[in-house]
């Protein structure tokens, strides 16, 4: 018999806490191996956390809406399975092994008997708003109603969120998206809307709700930490163009999945960072680490107009198939906000396909603390001089421009400007024989 502690794990470099959102166990409930017990937010993704034992759950130490730190204990877990590495492991709260059995069953008994009484009133059980300002009485959950205090969101406000999720419920994506001036939102130009305030003038004054001051950070961080530097190589995709228009549909046939040219892409970028290692990097104290993991981090662009960078792990060992599959998988759960913590952590360089909004070309910021980013710009078609043993004739090639910003701290033009070359030699000498 021992007990197991629950702790909130790394989610990531950047993820220090999390909010607690819905306890999916009660004291006294049986708990299963790898069974969620509690769902908690982060300011990037929902997600939730598993028991690695079998047994009961005999403690929660935090209430919904509650701030959790990483490593912090979340509940505790009495159970039969549990190994002595497992016991040295959670020391943070020793078990009192001393203690005789009928005395530590009376205190175990009362404690849990204790902890009923305190978080009955915790249990996440659906109820209607009993506000009475709001019209329709709809169900808020916790995490939606506090987002919408913290920025002054009226029950009238909230009552006209259109919610995306069962039964019409307001999800934290829909109020985020409120506050962002998505589509939920009805403009009156003589009142307050989504927080924001009109001037005198007529401006329209909008405080950033915390996921854009998070962004902001980030952004502002990357550039105060590396010095930026941009190479442009314009590359030659055709034979790649023609190549997916040839096996699109037998993809789709064969394994239910869009090819996308994302996959494609990518598929090049891992050849190139093998060439060049030192891309695959990031800088600590004054030191250059050079991972020895490729993960892809893929920048996907959600309805609401946010952003998110789920990651491939070691996306070097996957093949072409696989990595369509991975790139499929992880966009439509960024869209669907069921990606976990760990898929948006521990890239080590990123791709972003800025010609999905139809831009040319673009200058990204590095995500930190990697070494390097790609932007891959819309394909054109575009008049080229086409040279050939016969002479050289103007033709209609398929081009696009890749934009690499790079950390000249520890990479050099010389150095920046190869790798995205080698990018686009791979996708101009695409292999059209190979099959997918």
């Amino acid at each position: 018999m021992g007990i197991y502690y629950l702790k909130l794990p790394k989610m990531g470099e950047s993820i220090a806490e999390a909010t607690l959102t819905k306890w999916l166990k009660k004291v006294g409930d049986k708990v299963d191996i790898d069974e969620p017990i509690v769902e908690i937010a982060t300011d990037k993704v929902d997600s939730d956390v598993p028991s690695e034992y079998k047994g009961v759950l005999i403690k929660r130490n935090f209430d919904i809406d509650q701030i959790i730190k990483v490593g912090e204990v979340i509940a505790e877990i009495e159970t039969n399975d549990i190994s002595d590495k497992q016991i040295e492991d959670n020391k943070s709260k020793p078990i009192k092994d001393k203690v005789d059995n009928s005395k530590k069953e009376t205190i175990e008994v009362k404690e849990i008997e204790e902890t009923i009484d305190k978080t009955i009133k915790s249990l996440d059980i659906p109820q209607k708003d009993k506000t009475p300002n709001s019209k329709n009485k709809r169900f808020y959950s916790p995490l939606v109603k506090s987002i919408a205090k913290k920025e002054s969101i009226s029950n009238e406000q909230l009552d006209s969120i259109k919610g995306s999720g069962k039964e019409g419920r307001v999800t934290k994506a829909d109020i985020l998206n409120y506050l962002k001036g998505g589509d939920n939102i009805s403009v009156d130009l003589n009142q307050n809307i989504e927080g924001g305030v009109i001037n005198d003038l007529g401006d329209q004054i909008i405080e950033m709700d915390r996921m854009s001051k998070i962004i902001f950070d980030h952004m502002s961080e990357s550039k105060k930490t590396s010095a930026h530097v941009q190479s442009f190589v314009e590359a030659d995709v055709t034979d790649l163009w023609d190549w997916r228009e040839k096996n699109k549909l037998n993809f789709l046939k064969n394994e239910n999945e869009k090819l996308t040219f994302t996959p494609l892409f990518i598929f090049s970028v891992i050849r190139a960072l093998r060439d060049f290692p030192i891309l695959n990097s990031s800088v600590e104290n004054e030191k250059i680490v050079v991972k020895k993991s490729i993960n892809i981090g893929m920048a996907t662009s959600l309805d609401n107009g946010n952003l998110i960078v789920p990651v491939i792990k070691n996306a070097d060992h996957l093949n072409l198939k696989g990595l369509a599959i991975a790139v499929n998988d992880l966009s439509n759960r960024a869209r669907n906000n069921t990606l976990r913590p760990d898929e948006i952590s521990d890239g080590t360089y990123t791709v972003t396909n800025v010609g999905n909004f139809g831009s040319i070309m673009g200058t990204p910021i590095i995500n930190q603390p990697q070494v390097g980013i790609l932007a891959i710009g819309v394909i054109r078609k575009l008049p080229s001089v086409i040279e050939t043993p016969n002479g050289d004739f103007i033709g209609i090639r398929k081009k696009l421009i890749l934009s690499h910003s790079y950390d000249h701290r520890i990479i050099n033009g010389s150095v920046g400007s190869s790798f995205v070359k080698r990018v686009a030699e791979y996708l101009e000498k695409w292999d059209t024989s190979q099959t997918i």
